[in-house]
């Protein structure tokens, strides 16, 4: 049972900090980085020499655990959310990256707007790798 808790702890912990090594690992690369791993964005501004893109997840996600029972018994345990990611991009590169709306769940701060990002994690490249 004590294995089964810690597992279930460590597997949680990992979801919850996709969106933050998502945040610094596009923090300094190329527009054209961002936009492959998150896709079109909703909306761009462009306002002087900063660009600014902003992706919306506007469905409700609800935390990991739901249970139904008989009779149309349902118990969900966590919190929802939504999520808005923003890159601000200056010269050509993504200046800061950063998120906003209701998106705490269990999953933790900001676990609604993994969704989101997730595939940017895994097609990053460290920042030693980018080029200059």
């Amino acid at each position: 049972m004590t294995r089964a808790a810690l597992a279930a702890v460590l597997v949680l912990a990992g979801c919850t900090t996709v969106p933050e090594r998502t945040r610094s690992a596009l923090v300094g690369q190329p527009r054209p980085m961002v936009l492959a791993c998150m896709g079109v964005p909703d909306r761009a501004d462009q306002r002087g020499d900063i660009e600014t893109l902003t992706w919306r997840q506007d469905q409700q996600v609800q935390g990991p655990f739901d249970i139904k029972g008989p009779l149309s018994l349902e118990l969900s345990i966590g919190g929802h959310g939504t999520c808005r990611a923003t890159a601000m991009i200056r010269d050509g590169r993504i200046a800061s990256f950063v998120y906003s709306g209701p998106s705490t769940t269990l999953l933790g701060r900001n676990g609604a707007c993994a969704g989101l990002v997730r595939g940017c994690v895994q097609s990053s490249p460290s920042k030693s790798e980018s080029p200059p």
